[in-house]
């Protein structure tokens, strides 16, 4: 995306209120439901699925500190910065953009789900992860209008999350 183009949306979704709080809200809405979900799932392994409880930790949490860590080191710029605009989305890093860790989250956990459902049978599994991805999509595109991420970011993070959750099935078997 241009300068010229992401000022132009920028300035457009800057200058009614209402988009702003939509988008932080949904925002936060988006994470916050994930990461019920998330716990939800985990505590409900624990009682009935104890066999996968944990990869359903292992993976996210492994490959999110080495995400993490990858972030550190590679140290993108984000569109604020790159372009010297505010956020709608109130961020105060700077670099670390690279790839998203809010939309790699969702996807990592969505396809650990998927696996897992899909090994035991569980359609109810199936279709939290499609939730759980559709949920991805449109955070992805939150944090896009946001101007936290580029979109190079948030595709990244849907493509590493969905690669480290396919971990899950080597080690179910």
């Amino acid at each position: 995306m241009t300068e010229d183009r992401y000022k132009k949306i920028m300035g457009v979704l800057s200058s009614r209120r209402i988009y702003g709080t939509v988008i932080c809200w949904a925002d936060r809405i988006i994470t916050a439901a994930v990461f019920l979900t998330y716990v939800a799932g985990l505590i409900y392994a624990l009682f009935y699925y104890r066999a996968y409880l944990f990869p359903m930790i292992a993976v996210p949490g492994v490959s999110f500190v080495l995400v993490s860590i990858f972030r550190s080191f590679y140290d993108a710029i984000r569109p604020y910065e790159a372009y010297a605009t505010a956020p709608i989305l109130k961020k105060d890093t700077s670099g670390k953009s690279f790839p998203s860790r809010h939309i790699f989250s969702i996807f990592v956990i969505g396809t650990t789900y998927a696996v897992i459902a899909h090994h035991a049978g569980s359609e109810i599994g199936v279709t939290i992860s499609v939730i759980l991805f559709v949920l991805g999509a449109i955070q992805a595109a939150l944090r896009v209008m946001g101007g936290v991420h580029f979109i190079r970011d948030v595709a990244a993070g849907a493509i590493v999350g969905v690669l480290c959750g396919l971990i899950t099935a080597s080690w179910i078997g």
